[in-house]
């Protein structure tokens, strides 16, 4: 755990989206590494949900709250006085965008809005990194991997706010962050993150979780779509890395978009994630959904080449290790036992091995 804590240590760092999925994983994580960690988001909407079952609210300063509110948020952010800014809170579906489209796009957009033209007021702010989605491109559909500088789009509501999210950022940059002295901002864009302790409404691994709790099959929508697998923690890593970056930056050489994808070989189709899980997890069962659904892209997956390159960044897990962290964590829960902490140093063991290991490759 040293090998990141010598940094986070007695950091002050302002999360939003602390009570989701992701959030509360990095709120447990770098409450660990000894940062001064306060949360700002709504109340968990799932029974159960991570931010309980770890009790995050003990471990760091949590208040919630819309981030649509500017005052309320503003007060918090002021009285706080962050210096590296996790902005995660969103809207993060994509069924529920076509159902709650205007809602979606506050949240999103202006709630990102809110965010930046606050932190113009922060005087210790070193760092903002917002997180956006691999959704955030214009989808082709055709084998190919994205890269940060490709065309921005977005086929249903989610992922058009996510691609105007990132075009926000980019001029909140340019027009109000752009002197020596400003904090950086960047943006992060992240694959299919999975692992244990996601309660969300149509996703993969939660509905597996309810399937094996109620008997039931799982109804599986679109079997042969094609998403890039990572853990939560690889994609965690990546962002941890990157507000380092922005922290101790003295240019804006980091102060850009950042896509933190799985190697190629992590992009895998539905039907071939369920029978992998089914070996691991055997009272899984799924059957074909032939109802009418809402679009949702076939193929999508990101060239992260530049945070491999600039940020020494990949994942540590690949797809079978990150099944069997995944399926390991919920059989864990749903036997009352708790495992997160457990996979965060297991994850960071892994670091330090793959740093040796590249250390001495290098010696050569």
């Amino acid at each position: 755990m040293n090998l990141m804590k010598n940094f986070w240590n007695n950091k002050r760092v302002f999360i939003t989206g602390h009570s989701g999925f992701k959030g509360s994983w990095l709120s447990f994580w770098l409450s660990n590494l000894g940062a001064k960690v306060k949360g700002y988001a709504l109340k968990p909407n799932t029974a159960p949900n991570l931010f309980n079952i770890l009790k995050i609210d003990s471990k760091i300063e949590s208040t919630f709250g819309d981030i649509v509110d500017y005052e309320n948020l503003r007060k918090n952010l002021l009285e706080f006085k962050p210096e590296i800014i996790f902005h995660m809170a969103a809207q993060p579906l994509v069924r529920y965008s076509y159902l709650n489209p205007i809602e979606t796009y506050k949240t999103n957009v202006i709630g990102t809005a809110n965010i930046l033209n606050i932190s113009q007021s922060l005087k210790d702010l070193k760092g903002i990194l917002v997180i956006t989605s691999d959704k955030c491109y214009e989808n082709r559909e055709i084998d190919y991997g994205y890269k940060e500088d490709d065309r921005l789009g977005g086929y249903d509501p989610y992922s058009s706010s996510k691609a105007a999210t990132e075009i926000l950022v980019n001029s909140f940059r340019k027009s109000f962050f752009s002197t020596p002295k400003s904090p950086l901002i960047a943006s992060a864009r992240a694959g299919n993150v999975i692992g244990g302790g996601d309660w969300s409404v149509d996703r993969l691994f939660p509905d597996i979780v309810r399937s094996v709790q109620t008997k039931k099959s799982i109804m599986i929508r679109n079997p042969h779509a094609t998403r890039p697998w990572q853990h939560v923690l690889d994609c965690l890593f990546g962002y941890l890395l990157l507000a380092e970056k922005l922290f101790e930056c003295s240019d804006f050489t980091y102060a850009e978009a950042w896509n933190f994808g799985p190697a190629k070989n992590s992009n895998i189709k539905v039907i071939d994630i369920l029978k992998n899980v089914k070996i691991l997890w055997p009272d899984v069962k799924w059957e074909l959904d032939n109802g009418l659904n809402s679009h949702e892209a076939n193929l999508l997956y990101l060239d992260s080449t530049k945070a491999n390159t600039l940020l020494n960044w990949k994942c540590n897990l690949d797809i079978d290790t990150t099944l069997k962290w995944t399926i390991e964590w919920y059989k864990e829960f749903l036997d009352s036992n708790i495992i997160s902490n457990n996979q965060i140093n297991q994850y960071m063991e892994l670091i330090k091995e793959s740093l040796v290991i590249e250390n001495t490759s290098n010696k050569f």
